[in-house]
């Protein structure tokens, strides 16, 4: 069996502890529900309120880190309440089982699966409570309910001329029983499901006035940096506790797991001090290698491990033994960053038998089990507010920022904002694997007859497990936090399925090929990681589409025919890479000077195929134009599609252009911006995305964007210069290949 990462979550969850949480809708367990007249509110569902005086507030599940799902998940249930999306107050969740992401069993935000997951479970909230209310307004009017209908937050009697604000009608609705299933509206009747419409957040983030977690002001407040280890295991031996404690401002001097903490009444108070912090650092158990060990490491575990196998077509060395030619390539990727915009931060305030924390966070629930182990107290005495993302790429998903904060506010009873400077961000981030590609490809009479793909590496829930199997069982004693983690881990392929975060991309190769065999030798050099945007299609998809890229130039066939044959079997597929191929004018010469590279590849249930043109110009590579064409089944929201597949794309080609965090002697050499740069506006290509119109359930696009670039743009700089790149990230001078 093959499972993608929602899978593993999903069926882990149900097969480790039978704690399922269902997804149901009115009087969820844990959220109060019904009308509250005190307030003057209705509470239908867990999503869902109304008032009196005709507000709409809806709690959003998912967190907003610009991908969209502030508008876009609230045009969902507000396309079946018949209210105008923008006359919605979304709220961020608290933490609470019924929020969870029904894929994960975990209330976190990620895989690209918001849309997916909410789907049809927002949509029938609304048409719910619409429907509550119209019998509601049917009961006032003496009428046959079914022949009133609901229209812009008002039900309409019918005569088509009386009409009751919603407002006037949630205590009446609040004693409405829906008794049989609410039938959706159709798509022909839809308002604002599938049009172009505004961001809800854009205002607020326009002038400032949304609150990231780095804005939270509380009055008391005080500050707090953590020194942490150049070199990841090293604990803290010894330190000048005293000259620190002594400096102007500085409240408290303490170590914590991961550090020194220093905490002042200002920031840069604690800044200052932090600069003339000596820390004495027991290193005996701190990582060593370098970047070149770490290949040294993976190449020798290809050769000493075939690593075991995930997929098997046929049989890939029969093919290999009658095969005419048998092609070979290797492919490595470095370890990269978040650089999320919004440094990691955190406020946390510990008042003896509880805590608050507010912290932009992807994954609230982890978020409480990390405060939970740094206090005496229980997860139900924290409580999560989780605010606006200044970016999150997956390093949100990862708690060690509240955990921190969690810790330092435990130590005194203030509230204490934690702020990671840039340079921490980058030198003590959890990075994408590093990791290393073997392919291998059997040709005969000009046709690929084989398929073998080893992919060396470590998988990342050796690393997440910590706290996601904690979240699962809130209830658990603490004592068996660490237990429950180890339990999942040792269970990983037996009683749990597979985790398959290292190769997924790779175990889905799509193209029809007789003998296809895909191996992962599963080896960690002990370098901190975790999910990074796309995670495992984004090295596959290079080693993938890359490799094709070779093979259609050795078996002497045009790339995008080449693909084209091998694809027939797949519609969707063939069709975005038809549409690319045409919207790019691929037939035609590429302007003097520049070349076209092509890549197609299927990530989080959404198919993207892509075009890139570029140049080698001054000694630098230059990517003038980007052409993808994506399909992402039905789309709600046109524009935050083209926003999330453009800003993936710059993502990815951030990664193949500039990405690379190296170590030296166990530390991170890059440290900011200076050396680990995003790509700048002045770098930007021409962006065309087309769109596929689809009635397919929605899938993903925060991530599918990323993929494809990486090896569409070395593909380019192939056609361009006659060598092939194969590492990353992509040089533009041959002589440095």
């Amino acid at each position: 069996m093959t499972l993608n990462r929602r899978d593993f979550l999903r069926i882990s969850a149900g097969t480790s502890g039978s704690l399922v949480f269902a997804l149901t809708l009115p009087g969820c367990s844990g959220i109060q529900t019904g009308f509250r007249e005190d307030e003057g509110a209705w509470k239908p569902d867990a999503w869902l309120e109304l008032t009196t005086d005709d507000k709409v507030y809806f709690t959003l599940a998912r967190v907003e880190m610009g991908q969209g799902t502030y508008t876009g998940l609230t045009t969902l249930i507000a396309e079946e309440l018949e209210v105008d999306p923008a006359a919605i107050t979304p709220k961020f969740a608290p933490v609470a089982s019924e929020y969870r992401n029904p894929l994960y069993k975990l209330q976190l935000t990620g895989g690209s699966t918001s849309i997916a997951t909410s789907w049809m479970p927002l949509r029938q909230a609304g048409a719910e409570a619409r429907e509550m209310l119209i019998l509601a307004a049917a009961r006032v009017w003496e009428v046959d309910h079914a022949e009133c209908t609901a229209f812009e937050g008002h039900v309409r009697h019918p005569n088509g001329v009386d009409t009751l604000p919603y407002g006037k009608l949630v205590s009446l609705a609040s004693s409405e029983t829906v008794r049989h299933d609410i039938a959706l509206k159709p798509q022909s009747q839809w308002r604002y499901i599938g049009k172009a419409r505004g961001r809800l957040d854009a205002r607020a983030k326009s002038t400032g006035t949304a609150e990231y977690g780095i804005d939270v002001e509380l009055p008391g407040m005080v500050y707090a940096v953590v020194t942490r280890p150049p070199r990841y295991g090293a604990r803290v031996q010894s330190f000048n506790a005293s000259d620190i404690q002594a400096m102007p401002g500085v409240l408290k001097v303490l170590e914590i797991e991961r550090g020194v903490a220093i905490v002042a009444g200002k920031y840069w108070q604690a800044r200052k001090a932090q600069e003339n912090l000596q820390v004495e650092w027991d290193t005996s158990d701190a990582l060593g290698l370098s970047t070149d060990d770490v290949f040294a490491h993976y190449r020798k575990a290809a050769e000493d491990d075939a690593g075991e196998r995930e997929r098997n077509d046929g049989d890939f060395a029969d093919a290999a033994s009658g095969a005419e030619r048998v092609l070979e390539a290797s492919y490595e990727q470095p370890y990269l960053a978040h650089a999320t915009l919004e440094p990691m931060n955190a406020t946390a305030w510990y008042r003896g038998d509880t805590m608050e924390v507010w912290a932009p966070t992807q994954a609230p629930d982890l978020g409480r089990i990390a405060a939970a182990r740094v206090s005496d107290l229980s997860p139900d005495d924290i409580t999560i507010n989780t605010t606006f993302l200044g970016g999150g790429f997956g390093r949100r998903l990862t708690q060690d920022y509240i955990e921190e904060a969690a810790a330092v506010a435990y130590s005194l009873k203030k509230p204490v904002k934690l702020i990671w400077s840039r340079e921490e961000d980058t030198r003590h981030d959890l990075y994408r694997p590093a990791m290393l590609h073997r392919m291998k490809a059997t040709v005969s009479e000009g046709e690929v007859t084989g398929w073998h793909h080893q992919v060396v590496g470590p998988q990342i829930l050796d690393w997440y497990v910590r706290n996601a199997a904690p979240a699962q069982y809130p209830w658990s004693p603490k004592f068996l936090y660490n237990t429950l983690g180890k339990v999942g881990l040792m269970a990983e392929g037996i009683a749990t399925p597979k985790d398959i975060s290292a190769i997924e991309g790779a175990i889905d190769y799509p193209y029809k090929v007789a003998n296809v065999e895909v191996r992962h030798t599963h080896t960690d050099p002990g370098v901190p990681i975790t999910w990074w945007r796309s995670v495992g299609y984004s090295h596959n998809g290079f080693a993938t589409e890359t490799f094709m890229d070779e093979l259609a130039h050795e078996t002497g066939k045009d790339p995008y025919e080449f693909r084209r044959a091998l694809i027939d079997h797949q519609p969707r597929h063939r069709a975005v890479l038809d549409r690319v191929a045409v919207m790019s004018g691929w037939k035609n010469r590429a302007p003097s000077g520049r070349a076209r590279g092509i890549a197609l590849f299927q990530s989080f249930g959404t198919y993207v195929a892509q075009v890139v043109e570029a140049s080698i110009e001054n000694d630098g590579i230059h990517v003038h134009r980007v052409w993808c064409s994506v399909d992402c089944g039905q789309v709600v929201n046109p524009g935050i599609v083209r926003d999330q597949i453009e800003g993936g794309i710059i993502f990815g080609l951030t990664a193949a252009l500039h990405g690379e965090i190296t170590l030296q002697d166990g530390e991170v050499q890059q440290s900011n911006f200076h050396d680990y740069p995003l790509m700048r506006n002045y770098e930007l290509p021409e962006i065309i995305v087309d769109i596929v119109d689809s009635d397919e359930a929605p899938t993903g696009v925060g991530e599918p964007g990323v993929p494809p670039v990486i090896p569409a743009l070395g593909n380019a700089l192939f056609a361009l210069t006659g060598e092939r790149q194969r590492k990353l990230p992509l040089k533009a001078t041959t002589s440095s290949l």
